[in-house]
């Protein structure tokens, strides 16, 4: 890589570096999602397959909607998990509640109109007025909330062979900071592979059965059917969720320098965000979402191009119709997984960080510092007991830590006097990408 392939600002040219390249940045991206993504059909009892199809189509639907201009992936929502456990949960045998999942579905695509809605009254009413309830104060908080609540997973995983989660670590670390060349914007790709190679000759993979799945095949697909009560305990967990997104967006133009929220505007990632998900859950795939993980790659490499990303979905939905690989990539070692999240979960909380001290908040001011103090405390706080469950039309309802969080703190810069901020449609930028026009 040549000098003339940075910018001034440290940020790579990615369109100088050709298909190779970036199909490898693409598949990077993958690695990325991938644990997280499969983790929620593991839990849920839907298909694995079908996940990776609709994160992969889903993403491409996001970046249609958005004009190609944001750089984020749609992969599986933890934020839905509850939902799932109280209209379709695991039977007593730890097999999928199979007779109960398309409703749950049904719930999931009610929540993702939600999103449909929330985007027309912002088309309408313009983002400036919503943003008001949106400063800095609060989304910086919040995102350093991601971060930190996501921390214990990575730990978790990381106990399971701190081995290969330190090869993986030390590698990514390795790369990053004295690696020339590719290697430089490769670093969670290499430490995948070199720790995997390190669990292969540990005997930490068991690649065994690998033998018994096939090179092609189709993934299964589930048609959604309503029911009010699944509705009524799902679709509000889409209040919560919104609140995450504008929050991950946030995160990703912290990350980029660029004003997403404002070009190509939060009705569109809004809208983007809510049709994927209506996608998915429609043929029996989970809600979708923004990925920190991968605006923690996007922090790690400084190659911001909506392109690689696009690369990336590409790859998801190819995998979901090969069995063997994604048998194989599936066989990582969580401790991999756990060492490569430790670093991209303090990615995005540093993100956060950088995102209140760019944006100058003044916490010599009272009505900052409480704000910051409630959002922090109750994402963290309400997390580890589990959030808060309570019946509403006959159905109980669990908001997680993060959307407690979210909310508490919506209401607070709300009420509390002082409130001066100002959204400035006019300052958001967008590099010189590849773009569709719509």
């Amino acid at each position: 890589m040549t000098n003339e392939d940075v910018n001034k600002h440290g940020i790579h040219d990615a369109s100088k570096l050709g298909i190779p390249k970036m199909l490898i940045l693409g598949l990077q991206h993958t690695f990325a999602m991938f644990g997280a993504t499969v983790l929620v059909p593991i839990l849920t009892g839907l298909s694995v397959a079908t996940t990776l199809l609709m994160a992969g189509l889903g993403t491409l639907l996001f970046h249609f909607l958005t004009k190609g201009k944001v750089p984020a992936f749609l992969g599986s929502s933890f934020a839905f998990l509850g939902g799932y456990a109280a209209v379709a949960p695991m039977l007593a045998d730890g097999t999928p509640n199979t007779e109960m999942l398309p409703y749950a579905c049904g719930g999931v695509f009610a929540a993702g109109l939600v999103y449909v809605v929330m985007s027309a009254f912002i088309k309408a009413f313009g983002a400036k007025k919503v943003m008001r309830f949106f400063p800095p104060v609060v989304t910086g908080p919040i995102i350093i909330s991601i971060g930190l609540i996501l921390a214990p997973t990575a730990i978790t995983n990381c106990k399971t062979n701190w081995l290969l989660a330190l090869v993986a670590l030390l590698t990514i670390i390795i790369f990053n900071i004295w690696g020339r060349g590719m290697a430089k914007i490769i670093p969670i790709i290499l430490g995948v592979v070199i720790s995997y190679v390190v669990a292969v000759v540990t005997g930490a993979v068991d690649l065994s059965a690998i033998s018994e799945e096939s090179w092609v095949g189709l993934p299964p697909i589930m048609i959604m059917k309503f029911d009010v009560s699944a509705i009524i305990t799902i679709m509000p967990i889409a209040l919560a969720t919104m609140m995450e997104h504008i929050g991950d967006i946030s995160a990703i133009g912290a990350t980029t320098g660029n004003n997403y929220i404002a070009n190509p505007g939060l009705h569109r990632t809004l809208l983007g965000d809510g049709l994927a998900t209506c996608l998915s859950s429609a043929f029996g795939g989970p809600a979708n979402t923004t990925y920190g993980e991968n605006t923690g790659v996007l922090a790690l490499t400084k190659i911001y191009d909506p392109a690689v990303i696009r690369i990336a979905a590409c790859f998801a939905v190819l995998l979901s119709f090969v069995p063997k690989i994604s048998f194989l990539i599936s066989s990582i070692p969580a401790a991999i997984i756990g060492g490569v999240s430790l670093i991209l979960y303090g990615m995005i909380s540093a993100i956060g960080i950088r995102n209140v001290v760019e944006n100058q908040v003044d916490f010599t001011k009272s009505r900052n510092t409480i704000i910051a103090a409630l959002i922090l405390v109750c994402a963290l706080g309400f997390n580890s007991v589990g959030g808060i469950s309570f019946t509403a039309f006959g159905a109980e309802i669990t908001l997680s830590g993060l959307a407690i969080a979210a909310i508490v703190g919506i209401a607070a810069n709300a009420i509390l006097p002082g409130n001066d901020y100002e959204f400035k449609e006019e300052e958001g930028t967008i590099e010189k990408f590849h773009t569709f026009e719509i």
